[in-house]
């Protein structure tokens, strides 16, 4: 199927897999076409982006002709996509791989240029099949067509403003439409290989990869990801599951300084046609805190360490300057702009770039900074004195500002309210900072966050309980429901048994639910953003989180598996699911969502081996 023939043109968000060199990545469809990658980063302009324009994003594409059907997979413990077509003629495996820039691990931190490229290797397994590939660069999100030109048969170059492509085609290629086109027939056993490397105007000596260079970065990069993947500890159910998460975590994780980014892509929308459409490419503070746990207690340490070093690089400073995100480099002004040249996917508009969100006041990001401080002292080990004077800083700004209202988790644009999760974040905050003293002897006015923990508990309790509605509720005075108070007893803030929670948890259950089993984070509140929104996949793990801790299990695995029936063929998650259809909304892949994925896995394993004893 040619994209041309569903959704007006795009592909379905589902129909796209993830390759990454943890400096960038792509996101391949199942008919063999790139349509998203950025470089030299994720956050950087699109070379290919099709996925925003069908008309002007541009793409490299590799495909046989007269293709019946596709299968898919990843090579075993990789980021290695692989992709069958079956034509009418015969069969061809497509392999798609960044590779791993020649050295023991992706991004090396030493590396400040990357050769960063795209390999690609068609291969006739059975009968013959005509094929062709085109790669068509389009610079700057769309707006700079390239100059393309041969240099010679098997190679060509495109340049434009401040970018450049080498493309490199094992079978004949020319110039056409300002790319590079290459076509043919190939009988089984027979291979063709294809590459395109990102490169700088300015370097007149680019090397263009030949087919011995494209086999060998494959094998590199095959078993850069497979020695990775040892490194995983968990055992136990849904194991395949697991991994498929945690590579693609390190597959979103910018290697030269260790952030995470949210997502792959930016603007695909929350609601087909609507404007919730924002960019994901950067590096949230809530989103690497929780990652950073994930990542702990399934074996993965240096990863681990990574962010923690970047954090303390990005907040480096006032806790009073702390931002909600960062760009992968720490970079602090990530202005919002719009793209209107671009009619967005499937015509969801605007595209932007940069996020708003980056100047908001959430109050929860503080009890994300000291939460992971305190689990990276846990998991890996202790900080030094500098670190924990930050560490200090951020408890005095939480006691100085509990008080105030915030934009909330969710980034509303409707005004700041006093959010139940926000203060429950808050008096994380403190406990983590409490802990820390108690376990390492380090200085610290424990009494006074003592103090002020238990006044935030009996605030939170008192005003953010509502016993009318027989639920915590999404902020102070409101009779919304809000799913992100499902967090409390993940948090430690109150057991999942305490009738208040327990009554939340099935309030949630029942009136934040849909009817295939997905959670919406709210309902029936004018979050200054307008438009509709699909059921949140991340609230739906921790409803399964909550049921576990309810000893429910069998209820809670029901769910966990139900909710892994809405990740895609390659078992990937986006954002949201829209629950009629089961459609994917949203940025994708999307890290949080991986992450609970292996948060709810641990859990029930812990859970069935408790009632083992």
């Amino acid at each position: 199927m040619s994209p041309s023939d569903s959704n007006d043109g795009y592909r379905p968000i589902s129909d796209y897999g993830l390759i990454g060199d943890a400096h960038s990545c792509a996101l391949v469809s199942s008919d063999g076409s790139v349509d998203w990658a950025c470089f030299p980063r994720f956050d950087s302009r699109s070379v290919f982006g099709r996925l925003l324009d069908k008309n002007i994003g541009g793409h490299f594409t590799v495909r046989p002709l007269d293709t019946v059907r596709t299968t898919r997979r990843y090579l075993p413990a990789t980021n290695i996509l692989e992709t069958t077509f079956h034509t009418k003629k015969g069969t061809a495996v497509l392999t798609d791989f960044m590779p791993a820039h020649g050295h023991d691990r992706p991004g090396d931190p030493n590396e400040i240029f990357p050769e960063q490229q795209i390999g690609r290797i068609l291969k006739c397994t059975s009968g013959s099949v005509e094929f062709e590939a085109v790669c068509q660069p389009r610079f700057d999100y769309g707006a700079i067509v390239p100059h393309a030109m041969t240099l010679n048969p098997h190679s060509g170059y495109a340049h434009g403003g401040a970018d450049a492509l080498a493309f490199y085609s094992s079978a004949p290629m020319e110039v056409e439409d300002n790319g590079f086109v290459a076509r043919g027939r190939m009988d089984s056993g027979s291979t063709a290989y294809f590459s395109a490397r990102y490169s700088h105007p300015t370097n007149h000596e680019i090397e263009v990869l030949g087919s011995a260079e494209v086999k060998l970065r494959f094998e590199d990069t095959k078993r850069f990801w497979e020695e990775w993947s040892a490194k995983l500890t968990y055992e136990g159910p849904y194991r395949d599951d697991v991994l498929r998460s945690v590579l693609t975590l390190k597959a979103l994780t910018y290697a030269p300084t260790g952030g995470l980014v949210a997502a792959a892509t930016t603007s695909l929308p929350e609601a087909i046609g609507g404007s919730r459409n924002w960019d994901y490419r950067y590096t949230w503070i809530r989103d690497a805190a929780f990652a950073l746990y994930a990542l702990n207690i399934v074996g993965f340490v240096d990863e681990a360490r990574a962010f923690k070093d970047w954090l303390e690089r990005a907040t480096a400073g006032r806790a009073a300057d702390l931002q909600v995100m960062y760009g992968l480099g720490g970079e602090r002004r990530l202005t919002e702009i719009e793209l209107p040249h671009l009619e967005g996917y499937r015509r969801s508009r605007p595209v932007r770039i940069g996020n708003g969100a980056h100047s908001q006041f959430q109050l929860d990001i503080y009890g994300e900074v000291l939460d992971s401080a305190h689990l990276y002292r846990k998991y890996v080990g202790g900080f030094d004195d500098e670190y924990w004077e930050f560490c200090r800083d951020v408890a005095q700004f939480v006691m100085d500002h509990w008080k105030e209202p915030d934009d909330g988790i969710w980034e509303t644009r409707g005004g700041r309210q006093h959010f139940v999760f926000s203060k429950v974040m808050c008096w994380v905050a403190l406990h983590r900072a409490v802990l820390t003293v108690r376990d390492t002897g380090r200085d610290g006015d424990v009494m006074q966050w003592r103090a002020v923990m238990e006044e935030i508990r009996q605030e939170v309790l008192e005003k953010g309980y509502d016993p009318e509605v027989g639920a915590f509720v999404q902020h102070y005075g409101s009779k919304t429901l809000d799913a992100s108070n499902l967090m409390l007893p993940l948090v430690r803030f109150i057991k999942a048994t305490d009738p208040r929670m327990r009554s939340t948890i099935e309030k949630t259950a029942q009136e934040l639910t849909s009817p295939s089993g997905l959670v919406y984070r709210y309902r029936d509140y004018d979050d200054g953003i307008g438009g509709q929104e699909g059921a949140f996949t991340l609230c739906s793990f921790w409803l399964a989180d909550n049921l576990i801790l309810l000893g429910e299990t069998d209820r809670a695995r029901a769910m966990f598996e139900n909710l892994l029936g809405h990740a895609n063929d390659l078992g990937l998650f986006s954002e949201e699911v829209l629950p009629e259809t089961g459609e994917m909304l949203g940025n994708f892949p999307q890290a949080f969502t991986h992450v609970a994925v292996i948060n709810t896995a641990v859990q029930l394993r812990k859970a069935v081996q408790r009632a083992a004893v």
